[in-house]
């Protein structure tokens, strides 16, 4: 069996209530929230070949690409595979911020080409501010109508406090949002005032516990969790090393659990189509992981899906934890916090033929107390995956005690997309 590594328990997002979860897992549909995301890693990019550089080294077209937009970055290996992602922010001419870990994977690169390229790291706050009641929290703060024609994914600079910092419209949540950014020594400062602002919107701070239903609710895949960085391969052997240097002890990008038992990590790995980004892979560049991507585009095998767990299942893995004998690994609520990918096999249902065949992997279960249902997402065999289609999922470990829970194919995202709502009618 494997086992969990020790003291791995963490909260990247600080407490991990604030209110309690339950509370909070609602301000997102029903009021709004203020949620920490200063954890990740921000690197500055200048220079006058930044666009032809990255454009290497990721799969999306860098053709066009606005001065205050921000785009989804994706980096993948020679088979495909996604090694990291961000968000790439282009903020003058020839001067960018990427967030999220791609920033280490650029550095690595550009060591290995001649490009005029600078890159540095950054230290800024990100909170991200979403709900229905963001937009008005926002303008009591900033201004009236600063924000109501701001395009999705674009930057807009504001100012609250008397301090100028940008708003980039996203919305990790599946709802309208802000993600507030600027540097580190004001963020406190920045992070009390909208919170207290916020008091008559309903505001709630979002804590670790439930921070991540979100993006499960919103299908936002997510590195570690639903998938393994293609970097465990002879070829990226000194990127792994460097890496994992740079992360602290905590954050190391590998830890699995599970029913699913792969035999190689790379059965961990996912491409940025099977994760549901298929529309950022644009083949009118070469890059790394072009032709098999090309081919996956053309005739995909797996895509990525939700999928709602039968509640009476479910129950008895709970009921199990108040029987004599061997009980089944317990269902942490909302959702595991220990930074696994907890990845379990899915089968066919009992009514199919061959049922043990393993169709799919379901990762990122979690409780959503909006539903009132258990649901996760899961990449599946595009056989499979159509909406309605009832399988298995297999909740415990390679070797020991696994409950079978009926699980149905349901769209992804589970939760209706308001991203890109019109501001003017918010």
């Amino acid at each position: 069996m494997r086992k969990a590594p020790e003291v791995y328990a963490w909260s990247r997002f600080g407490q991990p209530e604030y209110t309690d979860w339950l509370d909070e897992s609602m301000s997102w549909k029903e009021t709004c929230y203020i949620g920490d995301w200063s954890f990740l890693w921000q690197h500055r990019l200048k220079g006058s070949e930044v666009l032809p550089f990255l454009s290497e080294i990721s799969v999306n077209t860098l053709a066009k690409f606005d001065r205050g937009q921000s785009k989804h970055l994706v980096h993948t290996n020679r088979d495909g595979k996604v090694i990291h992602e961000g968000i790439l922010t282009r903020f003058e001419e020839n001067n960018y911020v990427l967030h999220g870990r791609g920033g280490f994977w650029a550095t690595h690169q550009l060591a290995q080409r001649s490009y005029d390229v600078e890159i540095q790291r950054e230290d800024w706050f990100i909170f991200q501010v979403s709900g229905p009641h963001s937009v008005a929290l926002l303008e009591k703060l900033a201004g009236a109508d600063v924000l109501r024609d701001t395009g999705y994914m674009r930057v807009r600079p504001i100012t609250i406090g008397g301090h100028a910092i940008f708003a980039l419209r996203q919305g990790m949540a599946g709802e309208i949002g802000f993600e507030l950014q600027g540097p580190q020594e004001i963020g406190q400062e920045i992070y009390d005032l909208v919170l207290d602002a916020g008091q008559e919107f309903g505001i709630r701070k979002l804590g670790g516990r439930v921070a991540m239903i979100n993006h499960l609710e919103a299908c936002f895949p997510t590195i570690a969790t639903d998938y393994i960085p293609a970097i465990f391969e002879p070829e990226t052997s000194d990127y792994l090393e460097e890496f994992t240097a740079s992360m602290p002890s905590f954050a190391q990008p590998a830890y699995i659990a599970g029913s699913y038992d792969g035999r190689d990590i790379s059965e961990y790995y996912r491409s940025p189509i099977e994760l549901g980004w298929g529309r950022t892979v644009n083949l009118d560049h070469d890059f790394l992981g072009r032709d098999a991507l090309a081919a996956e585009k053309a005739m995909p095998r797996r895509v990525i899906r939700t999928l709602v767990w039968n509640a009476e299942d479910v129950q008895d893995v709970y009921a199990s934890l108040f029987r004599q004998g061997t009980n089944y690994p317990f269902m942490e609520m909302p959702r595991d916090q220990r930074g696994f990918m907890w990845a379990d096999k899915v089968t066919r249902s009992a009514d199919a033929g061959d049922r043990g065949a393993v169709v799919g992997v379901a990762t990122s279960r979690g409780y959503s107390y909006y539903f009132r249902k258990m649901i996760s997402l899961a990449t599946i065999d595009v056989e499979h995956a159509e909406i309605g289609t009832d399988l298995i999922v297999h909740w415990g470990e390679p070797d020991g005690p696994q409950k079978p829970i009926r699980a149905r194919v349901a769209p992804a995202p589970y939760k209706t997309d308001r991203r890109k709502s019109d501001l003017r009618n918010s």
